[in-house]
């Protein structure tokens, strides 16, 4: 039998003390061996316990969660899964974590009665045992996250975009996402549609911080968005995105389908949606993220006429999503994380060659 994840819950709730643990040693594989009520008890734990992987709370007494968390990356690199506040200021203090190194985060419900907390036991446990096995070193620090290579266009004109490029993403996602649309110029000629797995009311923010770092616009999606060259859409947290081919100018549908591959939203909902209305005009990358959806999704765009790129096992801090897509031989071309921008804009130049040619 293979030894369990050893896991230390920090948090100064104690009802959250007491439910996290419940919920995690539900699963044999884990072993919670200590929980601590702030910062400071929690670094001495860490060093008494040793423990594999740490969950966290950011808004705590004496020594908060942010310098917790720059306490633990510098000293000890072990993984950290923020146990965030569902709220504008916890999703703006969940982004900021990210970028200091935390693995990944789940949200924590409003009620935080035990039955809420169900509903994101199997979310905790799945992030739990991926970040164990995760190779730190790939997540990207702010020091690897460069701004933006040119302001941002004083006007910004409604270009018709030579190519759609559809984005799944999931764990890891956030910082890989920001350190590649951060490096595509502002006058890049595609549209860009994104699915990353994330909780309701955390995209909005993500959008805002993204938007804050890159040359191309960033908003999160509203149904009827236009798609437009230069821009990423970003799907709401808890909302299904395709997209749709109109007389006056293509756009993005939102709704309210049930969960696909247990998600909601589902790359593999976008990523179909791509394939039948653009075809050869698309371009689909799958990026980090645990599980498997996007990898029939991408079938569909290569099967379309469309271009397929899966980010490759060695720039991927979960290769989970691309690696399902790669096996069944659903990406064209694998291509590590620092060069995926020029990948896409090598594509999405092609047809504006072929235009003038």
């Amino acid at each position: 039998m293979s030894t369990p994840v050893r896991v230390l819950v920090i948090d100064d709730s104690a009802l959250m003390r007491k439910l996290i643990p419940q919920i995690l040693e539900r699963d044999p594989s884990i072993q919670v061996v200590g929980t601590a009520m702030d910062g400071e008890f929690g670094i001495r734990k860490v060093e008494e316990l040793k423990p594999d992987v740490i969950t966290l709370d950011l808004e705590m007494p004496r020594m908060d969660g942010m310098e917790t968390l720059r306490q633990i990356m510098r000293r000890f690199r072990l993984p950290v899964i923020v146990v965030s506040a569902h709220s504008t200021e916890g999703a703006s203090s969940t982004f900021k974590a990210l970028g200091l190194g935390a693995f990944d985060f789940v949200a924590k419900p409003s009620d935080s009665a035990s039955s809420r907390m169900e509903e994101i036991a199997a979310e905790l446990i799945g992030k739990i045992k991926v970040a164990a096995s995760a190779e730190l070193q790939k997540l990207y620090s702010p020091a690897k996250i460069e701004p933006a290579r040119a302001q941002k266009p004083l006007v910004r004109t409604r270009r018709q975009p030579t190519k759609l490029v559809a984005i799944g993403i999931s764990t890891g996602g956030p910082n890989a996402l920001q350190y590649m649309l951060s490096q595509l110029p502002g006058d890049f000629p595609g549209a860009i549609v994104v699915v990353q797995h994330m909780p309701e009311g955390f995209t909005e923010m993500f959008a805002k911080r993204l938007d804050e770092t890159c040359s191309i616009e960033v908003k999160e999606a509203k149904s009827g968005d236009v798609l437009i060259a230069g821009r990423a859409l970003i799907c709401p947290g808890n909302r299904h995105m395709r997209v749709k081919r109109m007389p006056l100018g293509d756009m993005v549908v939102l709704g309210d389908d049930p969960r696909m591959n247990g998600h909601r939203p589902s790359v593999d909902i976008l990523f179909h949606s791509v394939a039948q209305e653009f075809g050869h005009n698309s371009v689909g990358v799958i990026m980090t993220g645990m599980g498997e959806d996007g990898a029939d999704g991408l079938g569909a765009i290569k099967a379309s006429g469309g271009t397929t790129v899966a980010q490759d096992e060695a720039s991927c801090v979960v290769y989970g999503m691309p690696k399902v897509a790669v096996e069944r031989g659903h990406a064209q071309r694998v291509v590590s994380l620092d060069l995926l921008s020029n990948t896409l804009v090598a594509q999405c130049k092609e047809r504006q060659s072929v235009a003038r040619a």
